[in-house]
């Protein structure tokens, strides 16, 4: 067969070399909601007890929400998928590790096993207490208001980068400690009554942009590399009229259009120190819960659209029947990604050196029996895993 294609190549002039083998890859992100609240019965309100031990125990426990979970991902089968709140507990990835071995390596409900060899979990700005007052409560450094992302212990609502191909580690790039006033343009919010700053002079020169973190990590396919841009802005809710967490959620898209954009990169640094953003002939994929849509919520809207309607970005659209049927008075509920009824997970891929193919989200029907996996809020997540099926060129 080989000889065939290289003579086939020859009749019509062209140079074996020319050849190059297309690679199909299907590849999700997923809000999992495998941190410690969802796993702690307490009411609204009241106190939360939980800690970075809190996933580990629940993961311990042959858990049936998180088995689900893992069934839901052997049943898309992903070659590359994001977790978002997935907790970061440290370095070990301990977690994370047993999440991959003790479930998506086991069958669940009768799917096949499923294996990522590689993956990336990094720290995260949620629950690293910064000993401010960010929340403006007046009191300094108490969790979870006061984190440089809001959160209980440091890694909570954290994210991890699972691939069935090889992750370049030495490549990646986090952005964890990047300040939101170096970004140029900044949309600093404004006591609404006195029409100052609401942030402290001091605070503001502090405080980070992400509020968890936003990562560059190159996945190497057949030995070229897509940059997987992974983030998880803040919802931009839980807030007053200075609108910050609108704000910030709004710059936290805007970063990735800035890094894509030749010119605009310039001012962006890393967590090593390194300038600029994403080289120009770059493939990358831009993955995520990203809190925010153009048509629906509390969103500054502004920036979830640049980033969608950017030249080097396709945007598959995935959508669902069940979404629509869910709130059937929407309009745009077939493309809802969440049970609560927004499209708030995307998976968006460069225009250089991909090409879709597909695009899904897992929402089965009532008339289903893989319906029991999204019945309810306890079956597995608030938000549906989110996944397109791309060609790349290699």
């Amino acid at each position: 067969m080989k000889k065939l294609l290289i003579f086939a190549l020859l009749f019509c002039g062209l140079s074996p070399m020319t050849y190059v083998h297309a690679t199909t890859l299907k590849i999700a992100t997923f809000n999992v909601s495998m941190e410690a609240l969802n796993y702690s019965e307490h009411k609204r309100g009241e106190p939360a007890h939980v800690s970075n031990k809190t996933l580990a125990d629940a993961l311990a426990s042959d858990h049936q929400q998180i088995k689900n979970i893992a069934e839901i991902i052997q049943r898309v089968n992903p070659d590359i998928i994001l977790l978002n709140e997935f907790d970061y507990l440290n370095d070990n990835n301990q977690a994370l590790k047993s999440f991959i071995n003790n479930y998506l390596n086991k069958s669940q409900h009768g799917q096949k096993a499923i294996d990522f060899p590689y993956f990336y979990q990094g720290p995260v700005n949620t629950g690293v207490n910064s000993g401010l007052d960010i929340d403006g409560d007046g009191k300094k450094g108490k969790l979870p208001g006061d984190g440089y992302g809001y959160g209980h212990f440091p890694g909570h609502f954290g994210m991890a980068l699972l691939s069935k191909y090889p992750i370049d580690l030495d490549n990646i790039r986090s952005f964890q400690h990047f300040k939101w006033h170096d970004m140029p343009n900044a949309l600093m919010p404004i006591d609404a009554e006195t029409n100052t700053p609401w942030y402290s002079q001091s605070t503001w020169q502090a405080l980070r942009l992400s509020s968890k973190s936003h990562w560059d990590v190159p996945v190497l396919v057949n030995g070229k590399a897509i940059h997987v841009l992974a983030s998880h802005p803040t919802p931009p809710v839980f807030d007053g009229p200075e609108d910050r967490n609108g704000k910030r959620n709004h710059d936290e898209i805007r970063f990735w259009h800035d890094y894509i954009s030749p010119g605009l990169a310039d001012y962006i640094y890393d967590d090593n120190g390194e300038k600029g953003g994403l080289k120009t002939d770059q493939t990358f994929v831009i993955l995520g819960d990203f809190n925010a849509t153009t048509v629906e919520g509390n969103a500054i809207k502004a920036g979830i659209s640049s980033l969608l309607n950017h030249a080097k970005i396709q945007d598959a659209m995935p959508y669902s029947q069940a979404g629509q049927l869910h709130k059937p008075d929407n309009q745009n509920a077939k493309y809802h990604t969440s049970n609560w009824g927004m499209r708030v997970d995307y998976v968006l891929a460069s225009v250089l050196g991909l090409t879709l193919k597909d695009s899904g989200i897992f929402w089965p029907l009532k008339s289903e029996e893989s319906y029991r996996l999204i019945k309810d809020r306890r079956a597995s997540s608030d938000h549906r895993l989110v996944w397109v099926e791309l060609t790349t060129k290699n």
